[in-house]
């Protein structure tokens, strides 16, 4: 995704009300009583500072690219943020089990403020193929993560395949068919045909979260914002019908939209996410 979840009354229309976990992670105890959850995505301590002027190379220049780090101590400081439901770490481009080591070590933090929900994006099935998606999908449950998100679900047999993985790895997943359920299994949509296939994709068992990577739909459609727009409201209305929660990337000039439309994960990034994620907690009731 080029983009991205109590105990209070529901607010919004088709929101997901279950029965309480038995897990304590932070988002199910909010999805469960139909309110959204904030959280950001897991920041790369490795990420290059632009540089220009005099001695730096080209203004706008960057350095070579090191290897994403993400660390205890890292993830440790993300625990002690109140503002945060939820972390995301997107392994999409490099995978790492470390990475899930310690960014889970780190949230469960004796210093965590709240109980963060781990979610762990990996490789499309894809890139590198059915084996190594499986096993990888076990391997991040086994290092501690709450979620699992694989990426670029091209059609509704690679959506049924994905899910596979999951019951494979014997994983207790939080669905409308079981919401006593304590890992997140999330699929994304980001390309036509997936898209076309939307409903069939949110009727499948053994689903937690349905979304549509919006930035890389858009790519796929050759630029057309308005297309990818439209088709995450598509994916919306859906996950909404099957009672699944939704996640979108937000910021600070439409996360107060975006909740209002529904949207149970609103994600953020960079030196604005805290900004944007009290604008939406209001926006939230929350």
């Amino acid at each position: 995704m080029t983009f991205p979840f109590v105990r209070i009354a529901v607010l919004l229309v088709g929101a997901v009300v279950f029965a309480a976990p038995a897990s304590d992670a932070q988002v199910l105890e909010l999805w469960n009583a139909g309110k959204p959850a904030f959280g950001v995505y897991a920041p790369n301590e490795n990420a290059p500072v632009r540089t220009g002027g005099p001695g730096g190379g080209a203004p706008g220049a960057r350095p070579p690219m090191p290897p994403p780090l993400y660390t205890v101590g890292g993830a440790e400081k993300l625990s002690m943020n109140p503002l945060y439901d939820y972390v995301f770490l997107n392994l999409e481009g490099a995978y790492d089990t470390d990475a899930v080591k310690a960014m889970s070590q780190g949230l469960r933090s004796a210093k965590a403020v709240s109980r963060k929900t781990l979610i762990v994006r990996i490789p499309p099935i894809s890139k590198d193929g059915a084996d190594a998606t499986r096993a990888r999908v076990k391997e991040i449950l086994d290092a501690g993560a709450d979620a699992v998100t694989i990426p670029h679900i091209r059609n509704l047999d690679e959506a049924k395949l994905a899910l596979s993985f999951f019951r494979e790895a014997k994983a207790n997943v939080w669905s409308p068919a079981n919401p006593s359920g304590t890992v997140l299994a999330m699929l994304m949509l980001e390309d036509p045909e997936a898209i076309a296939q939307r409903k069939e994709i949110a009727d499948l068992p053994g689903l937690s979260i349905l979304a549509c990577g919006i930035g890389s739909l858009a790519q796929a459609l050759g630029g057309d914002r308005a297309g990818a727009e439209a088709g995450t409201q598509q994916v919306l209305v859906e996950t909404k019908r099957a009672k699944l929660a939704n996640m979108l990337p937000a910021n600070s000039q439409d996360v107060e939209k975006r909740v209002k439309e529904g949207f149970l994960g609103l994600l953020m990034s960079g030196p604005a996410a805290d900004d944007a994620i009290r604008i939406g907690r209001t926006a939230a009731g929350r």
